[in-house]
């Protein structure tokens, strides 16, 4: 049964007027009259009386009109759901970043955003580098941050766009009562040779710099949570590297720049494939505005 002739043999039911049904639908009368002929037609039975007295439902159309009714009643309420849902998802803006992002620069960025849009609300997720690709073409975010070694060659998600924010590098985090802690020169990694490591992870550019200066590390951590790397440096369980985004953040170690050629990151923002949510430029503006500058 076609819902459209449906709908329209409800407006002619409720009117009683081909004329008045016309009206309401904007559009003309043989218009509105073949669609009821056409409906009948599929249907197999009469639904009006057409006499002197003007139209007349029959027991048919009365049946189909309790029916009629109640389907504009559930696409009244469709209608109304999928507009406060729309409205949700306009107010609403799925961001993914990896941990340091977090830490840093995002939370400012988020205030900055719902100061510029007070109903707009921030759903925050952690990604990994290994994770973002897959989640972002699933459609779990409206913009995520990653990031690669600047090093390498750039790389582009199928589809999506991306936007460059900026560089970063890595320092050296030490215990308040490491050897090394009361210099405030750069120091040089193979100085840290012996030394017990905490690091993100276990492969990547932050290894392959000590490799670099003749040294495999002995790794005693692996964590990408920069507050439990902070508190393992202070605890004296070891050293660390610490993004330069993070430094001033690390209040109990000491930080001190590496006297070895360090390869940067490169940080940026992306966006899905397909239409944008409406704040998710605003959002990335956001992000650039309130990026802070690392320390080289």
């Amino acid at each position: 049964m076609d819902p459209r002739r449906l709908l329209t043999f409800r407006t002619v039911a409720h009117q009683r007027s081909f004329s008045r049904a016309a009206e309401t639908l904007s559009l003309s009368q043989p218009s509105v009259s073949h669609q009821i002929s056409l409906l009948e037609t599929e249907i197999g039975v009469r639904l009006l009386d057409r006499g002197r007295g003007g139209l007349r439902l029959t027991r048919a159309g009365e049946v189909l009109l309790e029916h009629a009714d109640h389907v504009a009643w559930r696409l009244q309420l469709a209608d109304s759901q999928i507009a406060d849902l729309a409205e949700q998802h306009r107010e609403n803006v799925r961001l993914g970043a990896f941990p340091t992002a977090l830490a840093s620069f995002v939370p400012s960025a988020i205030a900055r955003l719902r100061g510029a849009h007070g109903d707009a609300q921030i759903q925050l997720s952690e990604i990994t580098a290994a994770t973002l690709e897959p989640r972002l073409l699933a459609g779990e975010f409206d913009v995520a941050l990653g990031y690669q070694d600047a090093a390498a060659a750039r790389h582009e998600i199928p589809g999506a766009e991306r936007i460059d924010l900026f560089q970063e590098t890595f320092l050296v985090g030490l215990p308040p009562d490491h050897r090394l802690a009361g210099s405030t020169t750069p120091i040089s990694l193979d100085k840290l040779a012996d030394a017990d490591w905490i690091v993100p992870s276990t492969e990547g550019f932050l290894i392959q710099a000590c490799r670099d200066a003749g040294f495999v590390p002995h790794i005693v951590a692996v964590t990408s949570d920069p507050l439990a790397t902070r508190g393992l440096i202070t605890r004296g369980l070891g050293v660390g590297w610490v993004a330069s985004l993070l430094t001033h953040d690390y209040a109990g170690a000491v930080i001190r720049p590496v006297k070895d050629p360090i390869r940067r990151r490169d940080i940026y923002a992306l966006l899905p494939p397909g239409d944008h949510h409406p704040l998710a430029r605003s959002l990335i503006n956001a992000l650039i505005d309130t990026a802070p500058q690392p320390i080289l």
